[in-house]
């Protein structure tokens, strides 16, 4: 059974930064595509930023420029810094695996078949 662990939320000022990481358990398919996904209070969990099994990397128009996706060197693990942040990014963040095909369904939530548990980034005014 995958498993994925989330960290790194927190609260932090408009303007400021942070850096989510997700354990990735050993067991994990090498053919998986990983992605950040953020649930903001009363909305639908959306898609954040994503990277293929081969590297490529894809943000959500929203955060493109701000937001940086990246995997561990030999290693699964999977990291998103988060720069400039304004407190639209408030939310739940997920990260999640699965077997996305096309790269243009890598921000598509059914496309993924693991999720972690959530942290929690809280950005105020």
């Amino acid at each position: 059974q995958v498993r994925l662990v989330e960290s790194g939320g927190g609260s932090v000022q408009a303007g400021g930064s942070l850096r989510l990481s997700c354990e990735v358990s050993a067991d994990v398919d090498e053919s998986y595509s990983m992605a950040w996904f953020r649930e903001s209070p009363g909305q639908e969990r959306l898609g954040v930023a994503a990277i293929s099994r081969d590297g490529r990397t894809t943000y959500s128009s929203s955060v493109k420029g701000r937001v940086t996706i990246s995997q561990g060197n030999g290693n699964p693990t999977l990291f998103q810094v988060m720069d400039v942040l304004t407190p639209e990014a408030t939310g739940v963040y997920y990260c999640a695996a699965g077997f996305a095909s096309a790269f243009g369904s890598l921000l598509v939530q059914s496309k993924y078949k693991y999720w972690g548990q959530g942290t929690q980034v809280t950005v105020s005014s």
